[in-house]
């Protein structure tokens, strides 16, 4: 399933470079640890992995508040909750260093319910299509370098399942490079 979800990730980000490389403002890469223990989200599968992200982030769309179209992938090292998907961030400079709230709507490869064995509570995310809320504080570390501590949350918020939306979080940090 990984080489599937690396395979389209690779596939959309060639597709958006050939398509518009004028338009190209930085591709990003991050590593993250998958699962972590927030007030936002309950115990789900996979809690103790990692995940790899790769995306790829347009110049701001002036005319829309300075906001910035991303796509990213995120490959979970334990074998599920990958996904894929698209959304939008913006980015405030504070002084020295910058704050980046986005949100993005993600396909994610976990199907299927899951239940712990000793709660027999379910740790499924209960829907295929999840909200991609995230925040990140970075700074600039070079021309075309930029270093970010980078928090992620994936939820349906009980759109997609009225019964079940436990949530994952996962903290990261995520590198910028401007092409």
């Amino acid at each position: 399933m990984h080489s599937r979800v690396l395979g389209i990730v690779v596939g959309v980000l060639a597709l958006v470079g050939l398509a518009s490389p004028a338009h190209a403002d930085e591709i990003f890469t991050g590593a993250y640890v998958h699962g972590v223990d927030t007030p936002f989200s309950l115990e789900v599968a996979d809690q103790d992995a990692a995940s790899v992200q790769l995306g790829y982030r347009f110049d701001p769309v002036e005319q829309v508040l300075d906001i910035e179209p991303y796509v990213i992938a995120s490959v979970n090292t334990a074998g599920d909750a990958s996904f894929i998907g698209i959304g939008i961030s913006r980015k405030f400079d504070l002084g020295g260093v910058y704050l980046r709230p986005g949100v993005g709507l993600v396909v994610q490869e976990q199907s299927g319910v899951e239940f712990d064995p000793e709660t027999l509570r379910r740790t499924d995310l209960g829907s295929q299509v999840l909200f991609e809320p995230e925040i990140a504080i970075g700074a600039q570390i070079s021309e075309q370098v930029s270093i970010e501590a980078s928090w992620v949350h994936l939820s349906h918020a009980r759109l997609f399942d009225s019964e079940q939306n436990p949530g994952v979080d996962m903290f990261g940090v995520r590198l910028n490079f401007q092409i």
